[in-house]
């Protein structure tokens, strides 16, 4: 039976987002970044000085990724942009649905190759009207289709397997990629079968040990991996809805989760001050930090 320990981190930022999501780090700045989805928001937090600042945008976005000191990758409903560290200046860069209003880009994460890996989502969340997409330099690649909600979005530390999910299905996938591409060479196969769990499987990492670390929508907690799937412990959150974490910190051993409050009163559930939150676990974590989006 894996341990579940009791929370023993802090609040890294106590405001309440109706769906915090795509949490990522960039070392250069110690600087975390992640978004309130529904909200069209993107927060920035300095580490160091603790200097918050809160970045409207045009669409509702959801990934970011480092591309060099002074631009940044944004996955949005309207497709891929490059965005401007300094003003904010926003250039499109790719269509992954092109045609497709209803949808709206969910979760991903660049390969150590530099491409990235993109998941779409309908917008009510509808069965089986997104999918998950590879971008390398502009260039979509199809991956997977039908997917209702694309989560879990991470890769081995050596880049040979890919993990990914659909919360629908609650069936954590492992898929063997080109180290060198990012792109499957072979089928996927379950890792970890959660269909029967009440728990959604929603954001992922992977550390340098090959572990997945999940966050738990609906159970307010992180649990722990090994790369065969194994139960190893989780780590209770205050938000109940517990979205994506992310290795933070120099040295990637502090652990980012963020959290939402949508639907929470469509549920039955009382929402307190921490749901929606974002949080440091506080626990020592070996972690990797992301990889950058690579133009060439």
């Amino acid at each position: 039976m894996a341990t579940t320990h009791p929370f023993s981190g802090k609040i890294l930022d106590e405001t309440a987002l109706q769906l915090g999501e795509g949490p990522t780090y960039d070392a250069a700045t110690d600087t975390a970044w992640w978004f309130n989805i529904l909200g069209k928001e993107l927060h920035e937090l300095q580490l160091t000085s603790g200097r918050k600042t809160v970045h409207k945008l045009p669409f509702m976005a959801s990934v970011l990724a480092r591309i060099d000191d002074e631009r940044q990758l944004i996955a949005s409903e309207h497709g891929l942009f490059l965005r401007q560290i300094a003003t904010g200046e926003l250039t499109h860069h790719a269509d992954f649905e092109p045609g497709m209003p209803g949808n709206r880009s969910n979760d991903g994460r660049v390969h150590a190759s530099g491409a990235l890996w993109i998941g779409t989502m309908g917008k009510s969340a509808e069965d089986g009207a997104g999918g998950i997409y590879h971008v390398a330099n502009g260039t979509v690649t199809t991956l997977f289709d039908n997917i209702s909600i694309p989560n879990s979005i991470c890769f081995s530390p050596n880049g040979t397997t890919a993990y990914y999910t659909d919360t629908k299905v609650n069936r954590l996938m492992s898929v063997a990629v080109d180290p060198a591409t990012g792109l499957p060479i072979a089928k996927p196969s379950i890792l970890v079968d959660a269909s029967d769990d009440e728990a959604g499987i929603d954001g992922s990492v992977c550390d340098k040990n090959g572990d997945i670390w999940n966050a738990k929508w609906g159970a307010g907690s992180v649990a722990r991996y090994s790369a065969s799937g194994q139960l190893l412990e989780r780590y209770s959150v205050p938000g109940l809805q517990t979205t994506c974490p992310a290795f933070i910190g120099k040295n990637a051993d502090r652990l980012l989760v963020t959290s939402a409050f949508d639907g929470m009163a469509d549920a039955g559930l009382a929402p307190d001050a921490l749901q929606g939150a974002t949080f440091d676990l506080g626990i020592e974590v070996n972690g990797v930090h992301d990889f950058a989006y690579r133009l060439s």
